[in-house]
C-alpha cells in the first residue's frame, strides 16, 4: 500500500510541477473541479446530463492548459517542454487534441446519423438530440479514460495505469484542497505560481519522471 500511495503522490507531484505553474490554470482547475463534483453527483441521477457538465468542466481546465500554461523552457524545473510533454503519464497535449477532436465530432455524427446506427431512438425533439449528445460525451470521456489507462498497463506496468485511474477520478478533490488560493495569488498579479520552486512532497517525489516507452 506504502507503495501504491508513492506512485499516486509521485504522479501528483509530476501533474502539478510540470504542468500546473500558471495561477489562471490554477484557478481554471478549482472551477472545474467544483464543476466536475457536480458531474459525480448527476452521474446517479441523469447521466446524460452529467455527460455535458463533464465535459463543461474539462473545457474550463483544458482552456487553462492551452492559452494560460508556459509552453517554452521550464526554468522553474530545469527542463524542456518536449520533455515533459514526453513523460506526461496522462494525455498531453497531442493526446488531448486527438481527445478534443472526437469530443467535437460527436454532434455533427448524431446531427447526421440521428440514432447512431440504431445506438439511440430517433429524437423527437431538441432536448432529445441533447441528451443523445450528453450520452455519446459520456461515453467519450470514460472511454478515453480507459483507453489511456489500457495503453498505460502495456507501455508501462499495470500499477502505474490502476494509479492514474485512480488520480484522474480522485482529481477533483486534490484540486480543489490544491488550487483555492490560486484566485487569490491571481489577484495580487502572480501569474506564475512561485511556491512551486520550494514545493517538496518527499524525496520520492522530486525524482525525474522516466520517459515513457
Amino acid at each position: 500500500m506504502s507503495r501504491l500511495s508513492d506512485m499516486l503522490r509521485t504522479q501528483r507531484f509530476d501533474d502539478y510541477r510540470f504542468y500546473h505553474q500558471s495561477t489562471i490554470n490554477q484557478t481554471l482547475h478549482l472551477i472545474s473541479a467544483i464543476i466536475f463534483l457536480g458531474c459525480y453527483a448527476l452521474l446517479f441521477t441523469d447521466a446524460a446530463i452529467a455527460g455535458i457538465v463533464g465535459w463543461l468542466a474539462m473545457l474550463t481546465r483544458q482552456t487553462g492548459h492551452f492559452f494560460f500554461e508556459p509552453n517554452g523552457y521550464d526554468a522553474v524545473n530545469d527542463v524542456s517542454n518536449d520533455y515533459k510533454e514526453a513523460v506526461k503519464v496522462g494525455y498531453n497535449q497531442t493526446r488531448k487534441i486527438i481527445l478534443l477532436l472526437v469530443w467535437g465530432s460527436a454532434p455533427v455524427a448524431l446531427y447526421v446519423y440521428p440514432t447512431l446506427f440504431g445506438l439511440f431512438d430517433p429524437p423527437t425533439d431538441r432536448f432529445d438530440f441533447v441528451r443523445h449528445v450528453g450520452t455519446l460525451w459520456l461515453a467519450i470521456g470514460i472511454g478515453g479514460g480507459l483507453a489511456r489507462m489500457l495503453q498505460l498497463f502495456a507501455t508501462r506496468d499495470l500499477t502505474t495505469g490502476l494509479v492514474w485511474a485512480f488520480k484522474v477520478l480522485t482529481d477533483p478533490f486534490h484540486n480543489i484542497a490544491l488550487y483555492w488560493k490560486s484566485p487569490l495569488k491571481l489577484l495580487r498579479g502572480e501569474l506564475i505560481d512561485s511556491s512551486i520552486a520550494d514545493a517538496d512532497w518527499g524525496a520520492d517525489e522530486v525524482e525525474e519522471a522516466p520517459h515513457l516507452t
